[in-house]
């Protein structure tokens, strides 16, 4: 599934090529996805201009010049592709286009339709309900070490499951979780309550670390993630833990001189990837 890093990235191409475009076509699918199509939404978009882009958690935000707003998640395995009309072939698995003043098309491919597309009044957006209860953003003020002690206080879920909770911290997924995990040297298996304080000072800036090396490095692109223009994200090149199983762990040739390699293990149904010595249950 597409993290913040992928969701961002795709925002950032985005922003830089269609903002101030005037839609002049919407085309839907009309098959289901995993929340109900907006109601008239040729009608309410032709004849609009994109003014701003935006993200909230894993959602992509598109803004329009009469206040509304585009929510759309990209689910388990969507992207957006921009091509230009004249030479675009549009794909089976294509569910919403817009096509843009300048010739250009934005598309939403998702071969498991378990994105979605929702159109509202910006003025309804924080209170929608997907996005009501997320949690803070990685990357706002309001992520500390002491939001995180307050909120995980007496929890008992290992710490790489809180951190899936996107009511907790919002954008964050399996992989960059396992890499922060890693970098802040914190057990995944750890009850979450058992934190102490000054490794909850470690965590913060490892997963603002992560995320933004991971959102320089355009996301990674292990399955679905390809950037609106077709390149791939590069961050897997950098993967210090995720799907590295057997192989030494980054640390060996750090201050740390650790000799373990890496171990995967499954939570939740996930897969967790960790250094046993490096993370070591206390």
């Amino acid at each position: 599934m597409p993290e913040l890093p992928e969701v961002e990235t795709t925002r950032q191409d985005l922003h830089q090529l269609i903002l101030g475009q005037g839609i002049v076509a919407v085309d839907c699918s009309g098959k289901a996805m995993r929340l109900p199509w907006p109601a008239d939404m040729a009608a309410r978009l032709v004849g609009r201009r994109l003014v701003n882009t935006g993200r909230r958690a894993k959602y992509l935000l598109l803004y329009t010049d009469d206040d509304q707003v585009l929510a759309i998640h990209l689910g388990m395995s969507g992207r957006m592709v921009l091509s230009q009309l004249a030479e675009e072939e549009v794909a089976p698995h294509s569910h919403l286009r817009l096509t843009l003043a300048n010739g250009m098309v934005v598309s939403l491919q998702d071969p498991r339709r378990f994105g979605s597309v929702s159109l509202m009044p910006v003025a309804e957006l924080a209170s929608w309900p997907p996005l009501s209860k997320l949690g803070v953003e990685p990357f706002s003020a309001d992520f500390t070490a002491d939001y995180l002690a307050q909120r995980l206080a007496g929890r008992v879920t290992a710490i790489k499951i809180a951190l899936l909770d996107q009511q907790l911290v919002a954008g964050i997924g399996n992989i960059y979780a396992s890499e922060a995990l890693h970098l802040a040297c914190i057990a995944p298996q750890l009850a979450a309550g058992q934190l102490t304080l000054p490794q909850l000072r470690a965590l913060v800036p490892a997963i603002q670390q992560v995320l933004t090396a991971a959102i320089a490095s355009g996301g990674s692109s292990l399955r679905d993630h390809i950037r609106p223009l077709g390149q791939l994200g590069g961050f897997q090149n950098h993967f210090r833990v995720y799907d590295r199983m057997n192989q030494p762990c980054p640390n060996h040739a750090a201050a740390q001189n650790c000799s373990s390699l890496i171990k995967k293990l499954v939570q939740t149904g996930r897969a967790t990837f960790y250094c046993p010595s490096c993370q070591a249950l206390p």
